[in-house]
């Protein structure tokens, strides 16, 4: 499976919008409660289109997987115990398979990709928050060489903060 990635544009807000009500109906299902209403909206995901910080990767000109890209971070990131504090780093927001392509290797190809994609720039860190109780994402992170640098807690519960040299 080919993906073919871009910065998203307000063109795909409505398809966007779309894939992420799925997936949280998917991630209900699994019973990860990380996702609803009131995060991500559509009004973050047209703030993320217009600071140019929204990524969409495509199969056959479909979303397969859209992310958030960029070095802001909730006050929550300052208790991490980052093992490379002094390097600049980015992080990954929003990271969000359609469920159509989801089980296919998609979030892991994508995860490579912007590593190759913050390599390209100079960057070597990466950092994310995952929810506590999502364990096909911790999984994928850990099998990537993340590693725990922490805990954060907000409004939907417990978050691993995670970071990854590469």
């Amino acid at each position: 499976m080919i993906l073919e990635y871009r910065k998203s544009t307000p063109n795909d807000i409505e398809e966007i919008c779309n894939i992420v009500h799925n997936a949280v109906i998917v991630m209900e299902h699994h019973n990860i409660f990380q996702w609803d209403d009131l995060y991500p909206t559509k009004e973050d995901f047209k703030e993320d289109i217009d600071k140019g910080q929204l990524y969409v990767g495509l199969v056959n000109g479909q979303i397969a997987v859209l992310y958030t890209l960029n070095q802001e971070c909730d006050q929550e990131y300052e208790n991490g115990m980052w093992k490379y504090r002094e390097e600049p780093f980015y992080i990954v927001h929003r990271l969000c398979v359609n469920p159509t392509f989801q089980n296919r290797g998609i979030a892991k190809s994508t995860l490579l990709h912007i590593e190759m994609q913050l390599r390209a720039i100079g960057i070597h860190v990466i950092r994310l928050d995952v929810f506590h109780n999502n364990p096909f994402a911790i999984r994928l992170y850990i099998s990537l060489g993340y590693s725990e640098a922490g805990r954060a807690n907000w409004r939907k519960g417990k978050f691993l903060l995670m970071e990854k040299h590469f």
